[in-house]
């Protein structure tokens, strides 16, 4: 049931309250215009949350980035998360994880001809990516984990919700783990509740729909975790990948460094005979010890047995020494992205960001074609830099 993730601590509530006061006064400043928000000329997706902890927004991203590949040159900004750099850095395929963070790496593996780049000031970042740094120009960008960085106006908002931690049951931190308050979901163009269960019934839709409580210039999605082929961290000689049906006969391991694993344990839970979780914080940086912790528990259980770690996680665990040889040959990546619960949501999702994009393109495949209908002659105000709206209704 949705929610089913939340607990609070009611006797932190005095200081969710300080820390209320605090959000809301840096808010109201943005609000007044004392701090200024910055529209750029080329579209702008943000991707984002008001929680502490997963809500999805690397797949969701990937989902973006899969969309508009093939359609207008896209770049990936990101903060870089517990990375060891500074400033801004636009990553090639040489680039190692610590100099971007596990994320980005991530993105970038798995599309090299998305530019990938972080900034802490995404402003910069941003302009950096516009003045000309990449070999060819950026058509759109995709603000990685940004619904709070204010300085930005996007032309797309999107704030992602977890299922299990609905927004709307939660406390601020630090009695719960909302980092603004509730109202701060109405900056939102799109919102989408993430990590639902396939089989959401109808009932739970409307509930869902109406407790939300969105304007009507804000649309609402449900989308839900899908799983790819696993396949091995280290490959032996010919590359195996593994169905979630070859997985019935087997003992999992599930190691994890990630905000949320719990939906992870329930997806696969019906295809293991068993699963053991071996968790550890986000973005946790594998040490000795936890190598070691690794190979016992691993070693513990019975045949026949297999060690599943996430996307996120595997670049992390490649290369680090001290992993048995039992470990390494069991060791396999599961693969996630999103899909939407319901395919007519999908098509208008879909619609609805391509048609952002080719609105506020000049140079993009959308842009052409769209300029292809038009006469040969006729003035067009699409051919002059535009600022983009902070909604694009």
């Amino acid at each position: 049931m949705e929610g089913d993730f939340i607990k609070t601590r009611k006797s932190l509530l005095p200081l969710s309250w300080i820390y209320g006061l605090a959000i809301g006064f840096r808010n109201s400043l943005f609000e007044m215009g004392l701090l200024k928000s910055r529209s750029f000329s080329i579209p702008v997706i943000s991707v984002g949350n008001i929680t502490v902890g997963g809500t999805g927004k690397t797949p969701h991203v990937e989902y973006l980035a899969r969309l508009l590949k093939d359609k207008a040159h896209t770049a990936i900004l990101s903060r870089g998360y517990k990375r060891k750099s500074h400033g801004f850095i636009l990553a090639d395929k040489d680039t190692p994880m610590r100099d971007i963070g596990d994320e980005p790496f991530q993105m970038k593996q798995k599309f090299p001809d998305v530019e990938v780049a972080v900034d802490k000031k995404r402003t910069k970042g941003i302009e950096i990516l516009m003045g000309g740094i990449t070999d060819q120009e950026v058509e759109v960008v995709l603000l990685d984990d940004a619904f709070q960085h204010r300085y930005v106006k996007p032309g797309i908002n999107i704030l992602l919700v977890d299922y299990h931690r609905l927004i709307i049951y939660d406390e601020l931190l630090p009695a719960g783990r909302m980092r603004e308050p509730l109202k701060a979901k109405n900056r939102a163009d799109i919102v989408i509740v993430t990590k639902c269960p396939k089989d959401l019934k109808p009932m739970e839709f409307r509930v869902i729909t109406k407790a939300m409580n969105l304007y009507p210039y804000q649309q609402l999605y449900f989308t839900t975790l899908d799983y790819d082929p696993l396949k091995p961290l280290y490959p032996q000689e010919k590359e195996q990948s593994l169905s979630l049906e070859d997985l019935r006969d087997k003992n999992i391991l599930l190691l994890t460094g990630i905000a949320s694993p719990e939906q992870m344990i329930h997806d696969l839970s019906p295809y293991a005979t068993g699963i053991i979780p071996l968790t550890f914080g986000d973005h946790h940086d594998f040490r000795k010890k936890d190598i070691l912790r690794i190979n016992e528990a691993f070693a513990a259980q019975p045949s026949p047995k297999l060690i599943i770690t996430t996307e996120k996680d595997a670049v992390r665990l490649n290369g680090v020494e001290g992993l048995s040889e039992e470990v390494k040959s069991a060791l396999y990546v599961l693969p996630l992205r999103i899909g939407f619960i319901f395919d007519e949501e999908k098509e208008k999702f879909n619609k609805r960001i391509l048609g952002y994009v080719q609105k506020n393109s000049r140079n993009s495949i959308l842009a052409k074609g769209k300029d292809d209908d038009k006469p040969k002659n006729s003035y067009c105000t699409g051919d002059r830099p535009r600022t983009i709206s902070f909604r694009n209704n």
